[in-house]
C-alpha cells in the first residue's frame, strides 16, 4: 500500500509543480509522476531535517517542504529531458 500511495502523492506533485512553474513542460506523465515522487521523497527528508518531520495536526510545513522539492525536481528535469530528448521530438513533429 506504500507504493500505491507514493506513486499517487507523486502524481498529484508533479501535476501541481506542472502548473505552478511558467511556460510548457515537456516531460512525459510518468516522468512527471517519478519527478513528484522524488520531491515528496527530498521534501520528507528536509522536513526531518528541519525538526518538521512531524508535527500535531496535519503537517503542512512537511507538505510545503515536498511541494518546493517538487517544483525544482520538476523544472530541472524537464530541462534535462528537453537537453537529451525533446530537440529530436520536436525535430520529428516538425516534419
Amino acid at each position: 500500500m506504500g507504493w500505491l500511495w507514493a506513486i499517487i502523492v507523486g502524481f498529484v506533485l508533479g501535476l501541481i509543480a506542472k502548473a505552478v512553474i511558467p511556460g510548457k513542460q515537456h516531460s512525459p506523465l510518468w516522468l512527471t509522476t517519478i519527478f513528484g515522487i522524488l520531491g515528496a521523497i527530498v521534501g520528507n527528508a528536509v522536513a526531518v531535517a528541519a525538526g518538521v518531520g512531524e508535527t500535531s495536526g496535519i503537517d503542512w510545513i512537511r507538505h510545503i517542504f515536498q511541494l518546493v522539492a517538487a517544483i525544482i525536481i520538476v523544472a530541472l528535469g524537464d530541462a534535462a529531458y528537453m537537453a537529451l530528448w525533446g530537440n529530436r521530438k520536436l525535430q520529428r513533429s516538425a516534419r
